[in-house]
Formats: C-alpha cells, sequence, structure tokens
C-alpha cells in the first residue's frame, strides 16, 4: 500500500512540473519611458525567440548604457575619491606609488589599455573582497539614483523570455561586480570587466588577463567568456561599436553621439551609424548631473562627460 501510495505521489509530481513547464507565461511588459515603436519592435522580437532551443544571450556594456555616466565615470570617481581618502599628502613608499599612477591616469590617455593597465595597478594589493566593496560604496554614495529604470526593466523582459544576460564594461571587473549583480539581479560571474589575476590570499595583481574589454576586445571577450553569439546587445559608445555587431539578432543604442565623426564608423557619427542599421534601436535615458554632487574626479582636474537629458518628445508614458 504504501509503494503504491509513493508511486502515485511521484507521478502528481511529474505532472505537476510538466504543467509548469507548459504554462510558463512568457510576457511582454512595455517599457515606460521607451517610445512606442520601440516597445513594439522588442515584444515582437522576443516573442520570436520563444521556441528557440539554444542558448539565448543578451550582453550590455556598463556605463552610460545601463547607468548614467554625467558628468563622471563611477570607476574614475571611485578610485580617485579612495586615492584621495588613503594616499594623498602621504610620504610612505606606497602612497608615493599610488600617486604616481594616479598622476599617469589624471594625464595620459584615457582610451587605451595602458589607461586599463594603470587602473589595474592602482586597485593591486588590495583583496577581492576590498576593490568590490570601493565600488559597492561609491555607486551608493554617488551613483544610486543614476541608474536607468527603462534599462533594468528592459533586463527584467528579457529574464522573463529565458534569456543569460550579461554586462561588458572596460572598467575594473571587480569594482562593479557587486553592485552590478545587487541591482540588476545577475550573478556576479555574468558581470565581467577589465580582469586581472587574483594570487594568494585573494590579493589581486597588477597582471592583466587578456582578452581586455576595452574597444574591439570586447568582441573578443564575448567569444573568449561568454562563448556564444548574442541574440542582443546593447551599448552606447564608440567603445562599444565591435560588441555591438557581435549580435545575430537586435541591438540597442542608448542616447547616441551625433557630433563625432568616428574612423571605425566609416566617417559617420554614432548616431548616424545606427541609424542606418534596421536591426539597431535607438533610444534615450535621462543622463544628467545630480545637482549639489562633488566629485574628486572634476576637483583634480578631469574633463567631465556630457550631459544627455532625456528629448521630450521620445518620453513616452504607458
Amino acid at each position: 500500500m504504501r509503494n503504491h501510495l509513493l508511486k502515485g505521489m511521484a507521478v502528481m509530481f511529474v505532472a505537476a512540473i510538466g504543467f509548469t513547464a507548459s504554462a510558463q507565461n512568457y510576457e511582454f511588459k512595455p517599457i515606460k519611458g521607451f517610445q512606442e515603436n520601440t516597445n513594439e519592435k522588442l515584444e515582437a522580437f522576443l516573442e520570436s525567440t520563444v521556441p528557440m532551443k539554444t542558448r539565448k544571450v543578451a550582453v550590455f556594456d556598463c556605463d552610460g548604457t545601463l547607468f548614467g555616466q554625467a558628468p563622471y565615470y563611477l570607476a574614475d570617481e571611485a578610485l580617485y575619491d579612495f586615492a584621495k581618502e588613503n594616499y594623498a599628502g602621504k610620504t610612505d613608499a606606497k602612497s608615493v606609488e599610488k600617486m604616481k599612477i594616479v598622476d599617469q591616469l589624471l594625464h595620459g590617455d584615457n582610451v587605451g589599455v595602458d589607461f586599463v593597465q594603470n587602473r589595474v595597478r592602482f586597485l593591486s594589493g588590495l583583496t577581492a573582497d576590498e576593490i568590490q566593496s570601493i565600488g559597492d560604496r561609491m555607486f551608493h554614495k554617488k551613483f544610486q539614483n543614476k541608474m536607468y529604470p527603462e534599462m533594468k526593466a528592459l533586463i527584467q523582459n528579457l529574464e522573463n523570455f529565458g534569456f543569460e544576460v550579461w554586462i561588458l564594461s572596460a572598467s575594473p571587473e571587480l569594482l562593479y561586480q557587486r553592485f552590478c549583480a545587487q541591482q540588476l539581479g545577475l550573478p556576479e560571474d555574468r558581470i565581467i570587466g577589465v580582469k586581472s589575476r587574483v594570487g594568494e590570499g585573494n590579493i589581486v595583481t597588477d597582471e592583466l588577463v587578456y582578452p581586455v574589454s576595452q574597444d574591439e576586445g570586447k568582441a573578443d571577450v564575448v567569444r573568449t567568456f561568454i562563448k556564444a553569439d548574442p541574440l542582443f546587445v546593447g551599448g552606447n559608445s564608440r567603445g562599444d561599436l565591435e560588441m555591438m555587431e557581435t549580435s545575430v539578432g537586435l541591438k540597442i543604442m542608448i542616447n547616441p553621439d551625433d557630433k563625432k565623426p568616428e574612423k571605425v564608423a566609416g566617417g559617420k557619427t554614432l548616431k548616424e551609424y545606427w541609424a542606418a542599421d534596421p536591426t539597431c534601436i535607438i533610444e534615450y535615458c535621462n543622463d544628467v548631473p545630480v545637482e549639489g554632487q562633488t566629485y574628486v574626479t572634476e576637483e583634480w582636474g578631469v574633463k567631465s562627460n556630457a550631459t544627455n537629458a532625456k528629448p521630450s518628445e521620445v518620453v513616452i508614458n504607458y
């Protein structure tokens, strides 16, 4: 009798699992703040992916794509704020060494591999947990109101349709992992940035791990670490172009520049380049400085990033 009862319970359990799987609801929720035709394209695209049995991967840049970068990047402010608090004005060997790196960051090229190498050099010697804490503290101190609600809603929609969502940044990976994972509800290992080798005692070294997620290197990172052709990719800058072109489905470009011609874009501005791509959606998120907020980055003479106030004509409410 007991065996029959257990067998019956097992059948009911399997049946319940089957019913739950077959009844999964792929529901698209229109994104407040996106244009109506954007929501229509997103819904049609996501519904088209429902029958797919392979991995469904979406990849997003971070700064300027998922949260604001005006007037300064979180990574820069986190590093300079930490330097001011811990090393500036001190004469011990470690402080002098770290401030020399800061000087190179402040006065060197801020788009090449040398720049990301210097960021890694500055953070070396700390534990992985300490670096994650630096980024997390800075996010909550000065950037927590700059996360774009439209992009959080987009990620939620993608996950509702069975997508793996990955973040791919040119900033130090450990600096961004904790707060991005918490804010976006993603596993930390899906937050990829500039990697450096972690040694004994969880101490971070200054040894870069290649490929480096900078400019065209982002496409290499997709192929090397994510190991899938993304169905959806989002970015905001020239540094995301090669990564966006790894998409075999849809792309989204946030706040594209329409002033500077880019050689990699055939002499077109980013807005012109992506507007000519029928698989790319152009959208806008509000990225303006927080009133009254002060920045060490500004104090130390770094040029501010452009403000992108959301055009009133594209603010659509649902």
